[in-house]
């Protein structure tokens, strides 16, 4: 099987598991990552066919779909890949990084890390698109589809939890900028990545002000 014939069947079984995702997390959420991932590629030096492998299998079943399980993606995307007939060190590689690249899981420090530049890679990209106006709608979809307060000014964020504190929090979508959202940008591996998250950090400041100003009634 050719790599452009592996990628093609990749995409139909992604698109296949997420039919029915929630709208931050669905086709197009792993379409725009892909596009990222692609552009980000043009400037560094990785296998580019593990780079998409893994951003199109990365989120299949996101734990937080699926109560919390972090085990249930990693292996259909290795039984996935191995019913394609992939290289077993190509279905590693994807396998350690899907396990590995979550935001939640940066905050457990004592998990083993695993960093490569694929997985930088696909790290940036998927962040990225956190980030911006379709990080900002990607957060209060996700509230909405939670039934999240939009904000209360009665709880603070957190932006210092630990992993298992992020998992189980329940707090108001705004809390989510200080949270993760802006603490996104420092955390770009590639010169590209970098580039893109200064601009949608900055419109992410920007929508907060505007937020409340017209919360506290004046513009």
């Amino acid at each position: 099987m050719t790599p452009d014939q592996l990628l093609q069947n990749t995409i139909h079984f992604v698109k296949k598991m997420l039919v029915n995702a929630e709208g931050g997390h669905d086709w197009f959420h792993i379409e725009r990552v892909y596009n990222t991932a692609n552009l980000i590629l043009k400037n560094e030096k990785a296998d580019e066919l593990i780079v998409k492998l893994s951003t199109l299998l990365h989120d299949i079943a996101d734990p937080k779909f699926h109560d919390g399980d972090e085990s249930i993606g990693p292996k259909l995307a290795q039984e996935f890949l191995k019913g394609q007939n992939t290289s077993e060190d190509t279905v590693d590689h994807v396998v350690k990084i899907i396990q590995h690249m979550s935001f939640k899981n940066s905050l457990d420090k004592s998990q083993v890390s695993f960093i490569t530049k694929e997985m930088e890679i696909v790290q940036d990209a998927d962040r990225l698109d956190a980030m911006g106006a379709i990080g900002i709608a990607r957060a209060f979809n996700y509230g909405g589809f939670k039934n999240r307060t939009l904000y209360d000014p009665n709880i603070p964020p957190k932006p210092n939890m630990t992993k298992e504190e992020y998992k189980s929090s329940h707090a108001p979508t705004i809390n989510h900028f200080y949270e993760k959202l802006l603490l996104l940008k420092d955390g770009m591996h590639t010169e590209t990545g970098k580039k893109i998250a200064l601009e949608r950090h900055r419109f992410m400041l920007e929508y907060l002000d505007q937020f409340y100003k017209e919360w506290n009634g004046w513009e």
